[in-house]
């Protein structure tokens, strides 16, 4: 069974979390991206909630902006320290002061996640990211690989004004899209549609603002901001032990994204998925589900 509540943070950010499981036991941490929300996690929250499968707390928030948590109309808000400041509450609030069992992320939720094992390692015992590109290897991409720059010209349109009334439109037409580039989306079911409906029907502008308040993005034309940046080697490196599960044919974040990146992660254990898409766990749950038990 699913458990819903609206959790308030100390500094006044309230997070609507879905969970199963006990309370008390370790804790499995589970962050979505964009443009989701924590219902696609249910199907993981309930399988290792039950006792043979290890009899975990499992917890997935809705971020900020997203669903029915806090939806603060700055995109200033939606920098990576307030994303941060977030779930390392909900960790202090839901684990005690035991770390994670793990911390299991997807597209914008493995963004917060990277930043968070990098500034917090203390808070889990292991980092387990999905279809997510580390800091590091994403700016090196978005600088210098034609290829990723032509994959992540969407997000420039993301930052768009009209972007929310546009990817709204006649029930969420054109955002549904996204989902059918590269592998036919079997598993966006109806019934998967109208989660998918609800949860935007709450907004989609505090989802779109990661991308606005976000320095990695492509270099819009004439523009050279990228070649400005760089990142301390200091905010890359991840000491946890790390599962990087990945879909081969996600048709926005390309593979060689994943090239170099124990320079950053000593503890890095990659698994390719050759036959899946960004929405891997969607597609794949059951191998998505043994990979992570075999790493916890």
């Amino acid at each position: 069974m699913i458990e819903t509540w609206q959790q308030t943070l100390p500094h006044g950010i309230q997070l609507s979390c879905r969970a199963a499981g006990p309370k008390g036991a370790p804790v499995l941490l589970f962050l979505h991206g964009f443009p989701e929300a924590a219902f696609v996690w249910d199907e993981m929250l309930l399988h290792f909630s039950k006792p043979e499968h290890g009899g975990y707390r499992c917890l997935a928030p809705n971020l900020r902006g997203y669903e029915k948590s806090s939806r603060p109309t700055e995109a200033s808000a939606y920098r990576a320290k307030f994303l941060v400041q977030d779930i390392a509450a909900l960790i202090h609030i839901e684990s005690g002061t035991a770390p994670l069992k793990a911390l299991v992320a997807h597209d914008w939720g493995g963004g917060v996640a990277w930043n968070l094992a990098n500034q917090m390692p203390a808070l889990m015992h292991k980092l387990i990211i999905i279809n997510s590109p580390h800091p590091g290897t994403f700016l090196r991409d978005l600088k210098d690989d034609p290829a990723q720059i032509e994959a992540s010209a969407y997000m420039n349109y993301f930052c768009e004004p009209q972007a929310a009334a546009e990817l709204s439109a006649n029930e969420f037409e054109s955002l549904f899209t996204f989902f059918e580039k590269g592998m036919k989306p079997l598993w966006l079911t109806p019934e998967v549609k109208a989660h998918y409906k609800a949860a935007w029907s709450c907004g989609l502008q505090g989802g779109l603002n990661y991308y606005v308040a976000s320095p990695l993005k492509p270099n819009k034309p004439g523009e050279q901001v990228l070649q400005n940046l760089s990142l301390p080697d200091a905010m890359l490196r991840i000491s946890v032990p790390t599962l990087l599960l990945w879909g081969m044919q996600d048709v926005a974040l390309l593979p060689h994204l994943n090239v170099g990146l124990e320079a950053y992660i000593p503890k890095l254990t990659y698994v390719p998925i050759e036959e899946g898409s960004h929405w891997v766990v969607h597609e794949h749950p059951e191998l998505v589900q043994a990979q992570i038990a075999a790493f916890l």
